[in-house]
């Protein structure tokens, strides 16, 4: 039966040369009782001001979603779980703890009106996971969203069509619910492009009435979005960085390929990524070309994945640094030290906060701000040169 499904998907793969290739496999036991683990825990979804937390598990969400979806019209294809969520199922503790729980799922979007229609279902599927003895005729869509929705998207261009609602976790574990028509890049690097397919798993839960084990449970499959499957899982297991085409990544992939160095991975080839780090930097500073716009995207970067990691920060802006040194092209000489400034701000910072340098009262810097930077944590410090922050105790 798993023979038959892995051939039966491999078949319906484009663009791949033989079946060595396929970007398709079916998980082994070991894998499926991961992601059962996954699927079941208790997920927190914290809600703002009075709200209290809702202890969601996520097969429950999903299944709920989907068929109020399907209820409603709107066709389902499939279910999938995406990201570093997905990265763990398939090979556990390469140091480093997933975050973000990503689900896709897979829909059609012709009109402003589908859009409408997912939030609706969502925040309404929200409202019924609010505990016995709250007043639910009392609380509109509005304000659930205010309460529990960290984060939503829209995206509706000639190339992608697809919607986000974000639901709050504090301990940045938010449950993502993506809505996909279609998308022109759906990963950045090859140990982040794994979709796992859900349908299975849920219908399992459904109608089965035996517990999941070794000798009785679903067949799943895992695509790799990257094209070789086995490859890809080789770089997971290896902790390899490879890509391709960097610049068809909005931002270019350039922070979170910091964020694998930090992390110990290294590039696959060394010698092919120091041309394609001039691909991700030169892309991220076509998407972000303001200075402003930089400091928000990388200070959200960190918020949302260094949370519980803070000494993991200062080293993460390093090299950071690094790499928008070496790799820079694209800038002219004064935006190029600008972003560098910054970079090293936000590192002297994080030193700040971690309480890794003197008091402040107890510092002498050399400069004042940069005229660009607004954050008033900056109003005492400055960097010297390009180098990283550099202070004197005061006699």
């Amino acid at each position: 039966m798993l023979s038959d499904i892995y051939s039966e998907l491999c078949e319906k793969m484009d663009n791949m040369e033989d079946s060595s290739n396929c970007s398709v496999s079916v998980l082994t036991w070991e894998q499926v009782s991961r992601l059962n683990e996954v699927l079941t825990e208790p997920v927190p979804v914290h809600g703002r001001g009075n709200f209290p937390t809702l202890e969601v598990r996520l097969k429950d969400i999903v299944a709920w979603v989907r068929s109020r979806l399907e209820l409603s019209g709107i066709k389902v294809k499939d279910v999938r779980l995406n990201g570093s969520t997905a990265s763990h199922v398939l090979v556990q503790d390469i140091g480093w703890s997933y975050k973000d729980l990503d689900v896709i799922f897979r829909v059609d979007l012709p009109h402003e009106a589908e859009f409408r229609l997912i939030k609706d279902v969502v925040l309404g599927t929200v409202l019924d996971f609010l505990p016995e003895g709250v007043n639910k005729q009392k609380i509109t869509p509005m304000t659930l969203k205010e309460a529990y929705v960290q984060k939503l998207v829209k995206v509706n261009t000639e190339q992608d069509r697809w919607s986000l609602i974000s639901l709050s976790n504090n301990n940045g574990r938010n449950v993502e619910l993506k809505f996909v028509d279609f998308i022109r890049r759906q990963f950045e690097f090859s140990v982040d492009s794994f979709q796992i397919v859900l349908d299975s798993m849920l219908a399992y839960y459904e109608e089965a009435e035996t517990p999941m084990s070794q000798a009785f449970h679903p067949a799943v499959s895992s695509e790799s979005m990257y094209g070789d499957f086995n490859m890809a899982l080789s770089h997971l297991r290896n902790k390899l960085i490879a890509t391709k085409r960097p610049e068809e990544i909005r931002g270019g992939g350039l922070l979170k390929y910091c964020n694998l160095l930090v992390r110990d991975f290294r590039p696959a080839s060394e010698e092919e990524f120091k041309g394609l780090e001039r691909y991700m930097c030169s892309r991220f500073f076509i998407d972000f070309p303001d200075i402003s716009e930089q400091q928000r995207k990388v200070e959200a970067y960190l918020q949302s994945h260094f949370i519980g990691e803070e000494k993991s920060k200062y080293d993460y802006l390093m090299i950071l640094r690094r790499v928008v040194n070496e790799s820079t092209v694209c800038l002219m000489g004064h935006e190029r030290r600008q972003t560098l400034h910054l970079i090293s701000l936000m590192a002297f910072r994080v030193l700040a906060e971690q309480n890794a340098i003197p008091d402040a009262s107890c510092v002498t810097c050399y400069y004042q701000p940069a005229p660009y930077v607004q954050d008033h944590n900056f109003s005492n410090y400055y960097v010297a040169n390009q180098n990283i922050p550099t202070w004197l105790p005061c006699n």
